[in-house]
């Protein structure tokens, strides 16, 4: 797999996402790893390389997608954790969160703010206080 395409989102997978990107690729290699092969090069070779959006503002549709959609806890942690790795703060994300609840209602948003929640305790960043 030495395509462009693949190095292009490769890079890109790992400086969003870094380790975590790196661990869901791996758990993929054994039943499913043309899977990951079109999350690296469609969802980061093609859609997070283009221009237009910094990746701050990548991570924040991101997460108000992954909560709107529900179910989607795992997703949610690994982005989470990416918008942390490329600067937004706790409060960014815990207010892109909140903003989904007229449109995606109460549970699904209480649910993507307690993983929020998690994440800031297990990377002891400050945004406690905001939940």
């Amino acid at each position: 797999m030495s395509s462009e395409r693949y190095l292009r989102g490769w890079e890109k997978l790992m400086e969003v996402d870094g380790e975590g990107g790196e661990r869901v690729m791996e758990s993929l290699k054994d039943i499913a790893p043309d899977l990951g092969r079109y999350v690296v090069e469609f969802a980061f070779g093609d859609i997070y390389s283009r221009e237009g959006l910094d990746l701050k503002q990548r991570q924040l549709v991101t997460i108000a997608s992954l909560t709107t959609q529900g179910g989607c806890e795992p997703q949610l942690t690994v982005h989470i954790h990416a918008a942390l790795n490329v600067g937004l703060s706790p409060q960014e994300i815990v207010e892109a969160i909140i903003h989904c609840s007229p449109y995606t209602g109460f549970p699904r948003v209480l649910n993507a703010v307690f993983t929020a929640k998690r994440i800031f305790e297990e990377r002891n960043v400050q945004g406690q206080s905001v939940l």
